[in-house]
């Protein structure tokens, strides 16, 4: 009865944000895609990022772990999406980063915070990172067909990372004004991608049923297998464990469809994969917070 409970706590404000940003845009009212995508993406996140490692609730060992270990389930992300697309004989510029780059942010980052308390949040912020640099170079030059580093030194992400490692491997503590103002903007992050989540779920359409729900199936059903294996291979419990499980299980990234509209990679496809993967993670949700949260309440990571 208990970790039922414990369950639909976490649930509960990610359904009802993302259900009252669907509404929202059901009903016909304004929203901004553009603007909050570009908010939440150079101002908020960043400052999510800094305010949050900057009073990291975890070791910078545990953070270490966390980050190989996504860099472990991206690698095994594209091999599993090459193998993929080879057999179903589709384009990799078009429906490889759809199947490598989950919603580490939107929907993974909420559910980490609320299993885990700001420890998860830390944690999940090392997944999120991994994710985000790699879908900023390499998601884009996929879709792109070339690489840029010039797209990549345009990332206030990895300004944001870079200073706050500065004083979080330094053990020194940011100006209270800056901590302070950072965790402020950083405070709006997580319910504006929550609601931008429910509005693109309400604006985006299925197409092509069958080949959607396919690769639906490959991003979280695969997902959840290689986040298992990487897991068990670097011998990861607790929160480590847990919080690895929830990101790698997470639907399709809202920002695979931007970049697909914007180089022309197949839009209305990615999204159908958006659309359905999401749908499917909600149905499971449950299942899989009753499969980590048990074997999380073991073991704790060690405070800095």
């Amino acid at each position: 009865m208990n970790i039922a409970l414990e369950v639909a706590s976490i649930l509960a404000p990610v359904f009802i944000i993302a259900g009252i940003g669907y509404g929202w845009a059901r009903i016909g009212m304004a929203f901004d895609n553009e603007m909050v995508t570009s908010l939440v993406t150079n101002l908020a996140t960043p400052c999510l990022i800094f305010s949050t490692l900057a009073k990291l609730e975890v070791s910078p060992a545990a953070f270490g772990e966390i980050a190989l270990a996504a860099i472990c389930c991206g690698i095994g992300f594209a091999i599993l999406g090459r193998i993929v697309l080879a057999f179903l004989k589709l384009p990799s510029h078009s429906y490889l980063p759809a199947l490598m780059f989950p919603n580490t942010g939107n929907l993974g980052l909420p559910l980490c915070l609320f299993a885990f308390g700001p420890a998860g949040l830390a944690l999940g912020l090392g997944c999120f990172t991994v994710a985000s640099f790699t879908q900023f170079t390499i998601g884009i030059a996929l879709a792109a067909g070339e690489w840029s580093l010039k797209r990549l030194l345009k990332t206030p992400i990895v300004y944001a990372l870079i200073v706050a490692l500065g004083f979080m491997l330094s053990h020194t503590v940011p100006p209270k004004w800056v901590l302070n103002t950072t965790t402020l903007m950083g405070g709006v992050a997580i319910p504006l991608m929550l609601f931008a989540l429910g509005v693109s779920l309400a604006q985006l359409r299925v197409t092509r049923l069958k080949l959607a729900l396919g690769l639906s199936l490959v991003r979280v059903a695969g997902g959840f297998a290689i986040g298992w294996l990487v897991a068990t291979a670097l011998d990861l419990d607790g929160p480590l464990r847990g919080v690895l499980m929830i990101q790698a299980s997470m639907p399709t990234a809202v920002f695979n469809y931007l970049f697909a509209v914007r180089f022309r990679r197949q839009p209305a496809d990615v999204a159908g994969v958006i659309v359905l993967s999401t749908l499917i993670v909600f149905a499971i949700l449950p299942l899989l917070l009753l499969l980590v949260l048990p074997d999380a309440a073991a073991t704790t990571p060690p405070a800095r």
